[in-house]
């Protein structure tokens, strides 16, 4: 399976993310930058996740719709042709970190995802259920971790 390289201006891959990214900070969505998807790709669909939240997978992000030519957004910009969706705070768009005070450093996964098919997304699915959707049907992905301590 192809893969996308998946960056940003504002932290490296396994680095602390800036307070301003986060629920201390302004909560703005950090600066994406990727390569090019593989041939065929219809949409792209952006998530990042807390996979150590106490409850489990923590939603902070979810965009569809994303125009496989695009190539990245600014900072608390959306991607080009994205569509936000309902973050487990219960907001739509970006839900920067916010673990408990005192736990370890949280890591928090931006996948990128290629995709050859249009899928529908639920507007209040859930991390789980979005990898459901699209694990099996990507044709190229990217990841990037950022952490974040209290």
């Amino acid at each position: 399976m192809a893969g996308i390289e998946l960056r940003s201006e504002a932290f490296t891959d396994h680095t602390p993310i800036p307070r301003r990214y986060t629920k201390d900070g302004q909560d703005v969505s950090p600066p994406l930058q990727w390569s090019g998807p593989p041939e065929g790709t219809r949409e792209m669909v952006l998530l990042c996740e807390d996979p150590d939240a106490p409850s489990g997978r923590f939603l902070h992000w979810l965009v569809t719709g994303i125009d496989p030519q695009s190539r990245g957004m600014g900072a608390d910009q959306l991607p080009p042709g994205g569509e936000p969706h309902t973050n487990d705070f219960g907001d739509r768009g970006w839900g920067g970190p916010r673990p408990p005070a005192g736990d370890e450093a949280h890591r928090y996964m931006f996948r990128l995802y290629a995709l050859p098919e249009h899928v529908t997304v639920p507007q209040h699915a859930s991390a789980d259920e979005v990898h459901q959707l699209v694990d099996k049907r990507q044709s190229a992905s990217g990841t990037m971790v950022g952490l974040y301590q209290r």
